[in-house]
């Protein structure tokens, strides 16, 4: 007799040891546990209760609802083990289940999101899943674009932080590649740009990558240097808060020949350098003459 219950008893021990081995495999693939939120998608598996196991979302009100269960259960604010306790102590309290063996997994994050927005190359919003920091995000964006500014402005809480480019970027400074958790926006501002029109070999818009050294000399090297006709001065046109755009006279001549000090550029200014009208029509009349010298000689050449 003796033997015979023990042979019944070592199946069922065995099961018995199997149970939780089984649960914890279940879990394995789970992602990072973190606080669930409101839209994050959860799996709960329910031992030896098939009609309990599911794929369930957490509800607006922050709750996820379970067949046989009359109320819902709340998930918000919690992790998942946490939430296994709960199930487990309402299938307790509800008599549904003497002794049930919950596991939680999360299948999907959608409570956490992050949106980088601006100069990057692939704007997006996705999930702070796991530990995500500033530079993470941007690399979720692929980077950022050349018209990038020198600042990135950090949007969480109802704050916003400035970060310098080069401190994150180039000095990898780590007090400034901050953790995210999710709710946070991230904008990479365009840099301002300087136009410059006129008597240079390249005019456009050239954008301000270090406000304190744009200057004259600068952005006419951008613009692949003056044409032959440039003139002696030209002219910055520059906006001073919401009032109307001054002109600023500017020696170019004896910038470029370092006879005056270079004259710094702010961003949305425009310089243009207008035509040496005199000089061209001094030099068109030369030409005139020379051509005419020329055909003449060769005309008497050929003459003779």
């Amino acid at each position: 007799m003796r033997a015979l219950v023990f042979a019944a008893f070592v199946p069922a021990l065995c099961f018995a040891q199997a149970r939780p081995n089984l649960m914890e495999d279940a879990g394995k693939a789970n992602l990072p546990s973190q606080r669930l939120g409101v839209d994050d998608l959860i799996a709960v598996s329910v031992y030896d209760a098939p009609e309990l196991t599911r794929t369930v979302r957490v509800e607006t009100d922050g709750t996820i609802h379970l067949p046989l269960l009359k109320n819902g259960i709340a998930a918000t604010g919690i992790f998942p083990g946490q939430l296994e306790a709960s199930i487990a102590g309402a299938l307790k309290e509800e008599q549904i289940l003497v002794d049930p063996v919950v596991k939680v997994t999360v299948a999907e994050y959608h409570s956490r999101p992050i949106a980088v927005m601006g100069a990057v190359r692939k704007p997006l919003t996705f999930q702070a899943v796991g530990t995500v920091t500033v530079l993470d995000a941007l690399a979720h964006a692929e980077g950022l674009t050349n018209d990038a500014g020198t600042e990135i402005l950090l949007t969480r809480s109802d704050q916003v932080e400035r970060i310098p480019v080069k401190r994150l970027m180039k000095d990898a400074d780590p007090a400034v590649n901050y953790a995210l958790h999710g709710g946070e926006e991230i904008r990479v501002p365009e840099a301002g740009k300087i136009f410059v029109v006129g008597n240079v070999h390249k005019p456009g818009a050239f954008p301000v990558r270090d406000p304190a050294d744009e200057s004259v000399l600068k952005v006419v090297a951008l613009t692949e240097g003056l044409l032959p006709y440039a003139a002696k001065f030209a002219y910055v046109y520059r906006r001073d808060g919401s009032g109307p755009k001054r002109e600023i006279p500017i020696e170019l001549e004896r910038i470029m020949q370092r006879k005056s000090p270079d004259v710094p550029l702010e961003a949305d200014d425009l310089l243009y350098i207008p035509d040496n009208k005199t000089k061209r029509n001094t030099m068109t009349a030369i030409d005139r003459i020379t051509m005419f010298g020329a055909s003449t000689a060769s005309g008497l050449l050929i003459w003779h």
